[in-house]
C-alpha cells in the first residue's frame, strides 16, 4: 500500500488538532407577504385546476385593462391630431 504524501499527512494531522468551533446556524426567514398568505389559503380551498383557471382569468382581466388604457390613449392622440388643421391649403 502506498503511503500518503506529505501534504495529505499534514492535512490529516491539522484536522485532528483543530479545535471544533461552535457553529450557530442563523436562519433569515422573511415575513410572508399578503400574496403569499393568499396563495396559501387558495391552495387549501382550491384544486390545482381551479387555481390555474382563476389565475388565467385574472391574467385576462389585467390584459383587458391594459388594452383599454391603450385604446383611450390612442383615442386622445387621434383627437389631438384631428383638432389640428393644415394651414398650407
Amino acid at each position: 500500500m502506498q503511503s500518503a504524501t506529505p501534504q495529505v499527512r499534514e492535512a490529516q494531522q491539522a484536522s485532528r488538532t483543530r479545535p471544533i468551533r461552535d457553529v450557530h446556524e442563523v436562519r433569515a426567514n422573511a415575513l410572508p407577504t399578503v400574496t403569499d398568505a393568499l396563495r396559501a389559503v387558495e391552495s387549501l380551498f382550491l384544486r390545482g385546476g381551479q387555481r390555474t383557471a382563476r389565475r388565467n382569468a385574472w391574467t385576462s382581466v389585467l390584459e383587458d385593462r391594459r388594452r383599454a388604457r391603450d385604446r383611450v390613449e390612442a383615442q386622445h392622440v387621434l383627437e389631438a391630431v384631428a383638432g389640428r388643421t393644415s394651414r398650407a391649403t
